[in-house]
């Protein structure tokens, strides 16, 4: 999708937010909801110039495609 939309100028990214405590798992997360939303506020604040095509998770971890 990242390759289809770079012509667009619209950047793709995906993100994990971690084991987070959430009603799907029955809250038995190890991070709360404001520590799983973290990776995925930092990516939308790069802004435009930001990178395309990345998958990362929690502390800006790269995690392989």
């Amino acid at each position: 999708m990242a390759i289809e939309l770079e012509p667009e100028g619209i950047r793709v990214n995906a993100v994990s937010p971690g084991y987070t405590r959430t009603n799907l798992n029955g809250y038995t997360g190890t991070e709360t909801v404001e520590e799983g939303a973290r990776e995925a506020v930092r990516v939308i604040l790069l802004g435009p110039n930001g990178p395309s095509g990345t998958f990362t998770r929690w502390e800006n971890q790269t995690i392989p495609w």
